[in-house]
């Protein structure tokens, strides 16, 4: 599938299944509440975990009224960490985001280390990008897995290969510390 139609697909909220810079996700768009729900009952997910959210650029934090004007160490932590396969947890306290940090008042974002997919989040805006199993199954390593799944429950597949990796690493920034919360395939 090209990518002009899977960009089409995620801007009229449908969903599917892509490689990440780490494993395959189960992709929608994050600004949309209607998509972001439609993955939860995909996955079977927990409705308390929030899903990671893919970006393009540290502005993209700005969708989220993400602000780090008198943080200037934080902009540097990011900086540094980004763009790699870590996913960095952010306070967003935003009643109207509630659909995504669940009650957690936190949001984890990754800008990914991957160009196609970069190129993907400009055209898109921010991605949920859940790991593509259903909750408590083994993440798909190939479309096929994938297609075991979700089947016809998606909008699109796109084919990465075999792709067998760690989850990101997930970190957070807390009074312009960081403290590993998860070690994944990046090393902090």
């Amino acid at each position: 599938m090209k990518h002009d139609n899977i960009i089409k697909i995620l801007n009229n909220d449908g969903v599917g299944i892509l490689g990440t810079d780490t494993i395959y996700g189960l992709v929608g768009l994050a600004l949309s509440k209607k998509v972001v729900e439609r993955i939860y009952q995909l996955k079977k997910r927990i409705p308390s975990k929030p899903f990671i959210i893919l970006i393009s650029s540290i502005e993209d934090l700005k969708l989220f009224e993400i602000n780090f004007d008198q943080k200037p160490q934080t902009i540097n932590h990011l900086q540094s960490l980004w763009p790699n396969p870590v996913s960095i947890v952010l306070p967003c306290n935003y009643e109207k985001f509630e659909y995504l940090h669940r009650g957690t008042n936190t949001l984890a974002f990754r800008i990914p280390n991957k160009p196609g997919l970069l190129e993907l989040l400009k055209q898109t805006g921010p991605l949920v990008a859940p790991s593509a199993n259903p909750e408590g199954f083994p993440p798909a390593q190939t479309i096929a897995e994938a297609k075991k799944y979700f089947g016809n429950n998606v909008d699109f597949y796109l084919d990465s290969g075999k792709l067998v990796s760690e989850p990101s690493t997930l970190i957070e920034i807390k009074d312009e510390k960081i403290n590993i919360l998860r070690q994944g395939s990046y090393k902090v």
